[in-house]
């Protein structure tokens, strides 16, 4: 059975501008492929960039474990970042801006060249890579209750909701991303506590994936995009009147609050 590329990318468009969350994306009955999210990604992307917005990046995500776990996908998801995701860090958000949020901690790397194709290694990662920055994803499903799979995740473009990027900038060789902590916190309280070597043992090489993965779409990245390699942690449930921080050790921390939805 045929899948309604353009009725899909409408309903995700809908529920992303409304916060109203899908039952579902098909029918019980219909068998899409990775392919047809693939699809519905690219629609949805080309209608926001007519509309005025702009691709600044990619993302990686759920190739962690811990990650894989939590929401019941085994494999990887992956999506453009758009300009619009992106949220100044130490201001507040707001319920009423998301559907069902969590937050994710990463480092985010900045590109200082172009970057891409099935034949990239970890040696082309570390030379396209201007900088890195500790970031925290908020991640949103426009489907109801998080009830996902491969299919439903890339045709939501990895459900990113918005991106904070911290002001501390480091350079590769002035980390080990191999083996740095990261923890969030809400208040002054631990919820979560990961290591970046839980992101294909390495941030750098998980990069290296992703090109080789999107290789086959066409799909490369330029300079000055930002590239999300994957959460270090298990995303956590953001919960209203709670300062949120995410903590790299040995770098630095990233923070917002979050609030209850505006009347």
């Amino acid at each position: 059975m045929n899948i309604d590329i353009e009725n899909i990318a409408d309903r995700i468009i809908h529920a992303r501008d409304t916060f109203t969350p899908l039952e579902r994306l098909v029918e019980a009955n219909e068998a899409p492929t990775i392919h047809d999210a693939m699809s519905i990604q690219h629609e949805i992307v080309r209608r926001r960039v007519l509309a005025g917005d702009k691709v600044v990046g990619f993302k990686l995500g759920n190739i962690a474990k811990a990650m894989q776990n939590k929401f019941g996908v085994g494999q990887p998801d992956f999506g453009p970042l758009l300009h619009s995701y992106f949220k100044p860090e130490n201001l507040p958000l707001y319920a009423d801006q998301f559907i069902q949020p969590y937050a994710e901690l990463e480092p985010a790397f900045v590109l200082k060249k172009d970057l891409g194709g099935k034949y990239v290694t970890v040696a082309d990662v570390i030379s396209a890579t201007d900088y890195v920055l500790p970031a925290i994803e908020i991640i949103d499903s426009r489907i109801k209750d998080w009830k996902i799979d491969i299919f439903e995740t890339l045709a939501d473009g990895g459900s990113v909701g918005a991106i904070i990027l911290s002001a501390q900038p480091r350079t590769l060789d002035q980390l080990n991303l191999a083996d740095t902590r990261g923890e969030i916190y809400f208040d002054d309280d631990l919820v979560e506590q990961g290591n970046t070597a839980a992101v294909y043992g390495n941030p750098v090489a998980a990069i290296m994936w992703l090109c080789h993965r999107v290789a086959e779409y066409g799909i490369t990245f330029k300079k000055g995009d930002v590239i999300l390699p994957g959460s270090c942690l298990a995303a956590v449930a953001l919960e209203p009147k709670k300062k949120v921080t995410g903590r790299f050790k040995g770098w630095g921390e990233i923070s917002f609050r979050y609030e209850p939805a505006r009347k």
